[in-house]
């Protein structure tokens, strides 16, 4: 039976990851903080996931669970997710984003070294490597050159990925562009465009405050994101690949079409404060995934306005839960 250990489990990411490969009979194992309460109550993750608490920052701890469970395949998927809160927290955000990864990295490698059996590796990149990207859109060739403490961070986890890769590792990257569901916490503007969609629409919530209206990305449907890291796991080789849709829309084109699922005509509600934008955000982000096409068989399943009905689907209900 293969086995992987999933760092991030409980994020939107993890969770779907997890239950996929657990419906596949892969024994799956997780990392969790103590005291988490998303793990405590097992949230997303498969009942069949076994769980192991440790501090992503604690190099023992990352090398005890690896030693122990002996994994087929590493997925990293922890991070402090917030551009926003990077600015906040920039040594955290490095402490978070980037280290954890060689020691994970250098992980897979003593226990390949020590068995003789392949260790796979898989880095849940982001397109916060490319920032201000001078080519539209951006392949796995465009330069890096991040503008945030967050896409700093996973630049440096980024190239160790390829330092190990050389090594004789295999390890590959697969850089994410803004992908969503119903599982993104409100902390994001997508969560956050629709769920106040839908308390307004229910009377829960007035008026809504965003940073932006203008700032373009390209927004995919996260369980395909996922799919991709698997994907990229079971690979032939080991590569860098970009998963995107290839389309980009506005947050305002995010905000209407929410809006209009709820009833509702987002000019009515929304404004824009411009002190708690994000500072030196990239105006478009759009990638080409050609590669994760042509070598991993990737595509998108749904849509930009699907994804949109889903989440405000989800939050309608849950504002619907909440009056009950």
């Amino acid at each position: 039976m293969p086995v992987a250990f999933i760092t991030g489990i409980t994020g939107q990411d993890g969770s779907y990851l997890a239950e996929s490969l657990a419906s596949q009979g892969v024994e799956v194992h997780g990392l969790v903080r103590s005291h988490d309460d998303r793990a405590a109550e097992q949230g997303h993750v498969h009942p069949d996931v076994i769980l192991h608490e440790g501090d992503i920052t604690n190099r023992e701890d990352l090398d005890r669970i690896v030693r122990s469970i002996k994994p087929s395949v590493i997925y990293n998927l922890a991070a402090v997710s917030s551009v926003y809160r990077s600015w906040a927290e920039p040594v955290n955000a490095a402490l978070v984003n980037a280290v954890p990864v060689a020691q994970l990295l250098d992980s897979a490698w003593q226990l390949q070294e020590s068995t003789g059996s392949q260790v796979r590796f898989v880095q849940a990149s982001s397109a916060e490597l490319f920032g201000q990207a001078a080519e539209s859109p951006q392949t796995e060739n465009t330069p890096i050159r991040p503008t945030s403490p967050y896409g700093a961070a996973k630049a440096y986890a980024h190239h160790m990925v390829g330092v190990y890769r050389g090594r004789g590792l295999f390890a590959s990257s697969c850089i994410l562009y803004n992908h969503e569901s119903p599982r993104r916490p409100e902390t994001f503007v997508t969560r956050k465009i629709t769920a106040a969609a839908a308390r307004i629409a229910r009377d829960q919530q007035n008026t809504l405050e965003l940073g932006t209206l203008d700032v373009r990305r390209d927004w995919g449907w996260a369980p395909d994101y996922a799919h991709a890291l698997e994907l990229a796991a079971a690979s032939e080789t080991a590569d860098d690949f970009v998963i995107a849709t290839g389309q980009t829309h506005s947050i305002a084109d995010f905000a209407r079409l929410a809006f209009a699922r709820a009833g509702l005509d987002w000019q009515e509600y929304v404004s824009v404060d411009k002190s708690i934008a994000r500072p030196v955000d990239p105006s478009e982000q759009v990638g080409d995934a050609t590669r994760a096409r042509t070598v991993l068989g990737w595509q998108p399943t749904k849509s930009f306005e699907e994804i949109v009905e889903a989440m405000v689907d989800n939050d309608l209900a849950l504002a619907d839960s909440a009056l009950s």
